[in-house]
């Protein structure tokens, strides 16, 4: 989750800048740059040293004293590891014009491959740079700096934000968006651009956010906001809680942090499936570095993993198995090394971690490699140590996630694994073209589903008050319903600290209903097999358990005392995702009503580095 700053008409540019990169290192970033304007000469620097970066350009700052532009940069590296070649600020080929982007590319691939046809250079290996190519072009055919935008963001495919400033036109910055968040604030002197407004705030005296293809053209005191059809419109004013301060306005006017990335989960997952289509509609993946060719000789793929990473991959075993018609097995990470585990050359090893430095996960992988198989690293962290000693990865892009408990990770990492089933699926050609384009189409669907079973949550909140003071939960399914059922579950015992064990539904019978009592709560997930789980409601119900079932739209007769209801997925196998969901936010709705802090339960940490 890069993080973007930039101010015009300030004595203090580049202290005004660091400061905001401050208040911004919140969202995570493994490098930051700064590039100012100054009587015609554009200054630059850049350090790529995980999140002391910041502070290494404080240390730095030879900057010219007098500049009274420029804009700053975090970066949570997508394409390209974390260097300083790779930190934005990026440069065109005459080092007047430097720019930062947030969001994805989708089309960087063929633009940059025009672009050195035309004889432009390359000095990263991020999709960003191509934009400020683009800009080069533009401005040398004669536009300003604004139209140069407005015809570049007219170019792109993709999810962004940009930024960028001209020795040309040393007072201006211009600044557009798509689907990423942007902001400019206005002093009395001042012009000011940003991707949260903790990084603006005591520094202006009206916000205003831009809409999806509007570009802001900012100068000190002015702001003038146009389509990129050129069409001047009236930007939208942000109105700002005079009593928020810094740590208020990172949660962005939620409570705590956990519920705030549960709200930004249909932004990570939208972000995980960008740049994952080539232009004939079939799926890539850049950054897995494994070829087709080596991954057609895969027999059996191994995915280990801890936690809520455990049960993303559990998801994945039926996605892989009814697609790609590999053999899948699950292995919590720690009992990996200690079981003789039957690997080799032609085993796909999988781990799945959202930090990458799970030590238990680690290695396994390292295991893993030493027995000859391939390793595989699902995570978000780009310059993680198993990215770094894995063969290949994939990045989930769901930005920093503060909170102990995993939400945003954990369905990124769904749809993140759900993406390596369907590319083992259509290398292996286990599925045709037009299916696996199916898929995707319902992948893509996703976002919206999230969004529509968050919009649910007055309903999850009264079913917690319903429950308020029950002590036991078991949570129950079958199939796919099972993972779903023991996330519920690890999510409550974790911020509620309430007794909750998540079975297979048919296990119900085979010694956990002794314990099922009056005043027992039973979380039953329905579907797929909603015939046979209605059975083990019933057995349930009729030993006094209060049930509560998750159950999609569609389902007619979902049973229980309460239920949960989550829209339809056309594919079953995609259906986790919104299922999980409502039993997030059932157990942060009775932990906050238990009094509990939320973003840091007891006993645990979020990145886990010692057996």
């Amino acid at each position: 989750m890069c993080g973007i700053i930039g101010v015009t008409g300030d004595e203090g540019a580049l202290e005004t800048i660091f400061d905001g990169l401050r208040r911004l290192e919140y969202r995570g970033y493994d490098s930051a740059g700064v590039a100012l304007v100054d009587q015609g000469v554009l200054w630059r620097e850049r350090a790529a040293d995980g999140t002391h970066s910041v502070e290494d350009l404080v240390a730095k700052k030879a900057a010219p004293p007098s500049s009274r532009a420029g804009i700053g940069h975090t970066r949570w590296a997508t394409h390209g590891s974390p260097t300083v070649a790779n930190a934005h600020p990026h440069v065109d080929c005459t080092g007047r014009v430097a720019l930062v982007h947030n969001g994805i590319i989708e089309n960087h691939a063929e633009l940059a491959a025009t672009l050195a046809d035309q004889g432009h250079t390359f000095t990263s290996e991020t999709d960003t740079e191509v934009l400020v190519h683009l800009l080069e072009d533009e401005l040398a055919s004669g536009a300003g700096l604004a139209d140069a935008l407005r015809t570049t963001l007219g170019k792109l495919r993709g999810a962004f934000s940009v930024v960028a400033l001209s020795t040309s036109d040393p007072e201006l910055i211009v600044a557009g968006r798509r689907s990423v968040p942007l902001l400019a604030a206005l002093g009395q002197q001042t012009g000011l651009v940003a991707s949260d407004v903790s990084a603006l705030l005591g520094r202006a005296d009206g916000y205003f956010a831009l809409d999806d293809d509007q570009v802001a053209e900012v100068r000190p005191g002015s702001l003038r906001v146009t389509t990129l059809d050129g069409r001047e419109v009236d930007p939208t004013v942000v109105t700002v809680d005079p009593a928020w301060d810094v740590v208020a306005a990172q949660m962005g006017g939620f409570c705590d942090f956990m519920s705030k990335e549960i709200h930004e989960q249909p932004r990570a997952i939208a972000d995980t499936l960008l740049d994952r289509r080539a232009g004939d509609g079939s799926l890539v993946l850049d950054e897995l570095h494994l070829s087709p060719d080596v991954l057609r000789a895969v027999d059996k793929v191994v995915v280990v993993a801890c936690g809520s990473s455990f049960h993303a991959g559990l998801v994945a075993k039926y996605a892989i198995e009814r697609w790609a018609r590999l053999p899948t097995e699950v292995v919590i990470a720690s009992e990996l090394r200690y079981r003789e585990p039957v690997l080799h050359e032609r085993t796909l090893v999988v781990g799945v971690s959202q930090s990458g430095e799970t030590l238990d996960t680690l290695e396994a992988l390292r295991e893993a490699r030493r027995a000859g198989a391939r390793t595989l690293v699902v995570t978000n962290v780009v310059h993680s140590t198993m990215a770094r000693e894995a063969d290949g990865a994939i990045y989930t892009r769901a930005g920093p996630e503060v909170s102990v408990a995993s939400t945003k990770s954990h369905l990124a990492q769904i749809v993140a694994l759900d993406v390596l089933a369907l590319a083992l699926a259509q290398w292996l050609g286990t599925m045709g073209a037009r299916a696996v384009a199916a898929v995707l189409d319902e992948l893509q669907s996703l976002p919206a589903a999230v969004a529509d079973a968050l919009g649910r949550a007055k309903e999850v909140d009264d079913v917690a008050d319903a429950l308020l003071g029950a002590r036991d939960y078991f949570f129950i399914g079958r199939n796919l319903g099972y993972p779903v059922a023991l996330e519920g579950a690890l999510k409550l015992k974790e911020i509620s600290y309430l007794r909750a064990e998540g079975y297979p539904a048919g296990e119900l019978k085979h010694g956990p209903l002794a314990l099922v009592e009056p005043g027992t709560v039973v979380v039953a997930i329905l579907d797929p097999l909603r015939d046979k789980m209605r059975s083990n409601v019933a057995e349930a119900v009729s030993r006094g358990a209060t049930v509560v079932a998750v159950a999609a739209d569609g389902n007619p007769d979902a049973g229980g005392d309460h239920v949960l209801r989550v829209p339809d997925v056309a594919d079953p196998v995609l259906a986790p995702v919104v299922e999980v969901v409502p039993l997030q936010l059932l157990a942060y709705a009775l932990a906050r009503r238990l009094g509990n802090d939320v973003d840091r339960p007891r006993n645990l940490a979020k990145t886990v580095t010692v057996e």
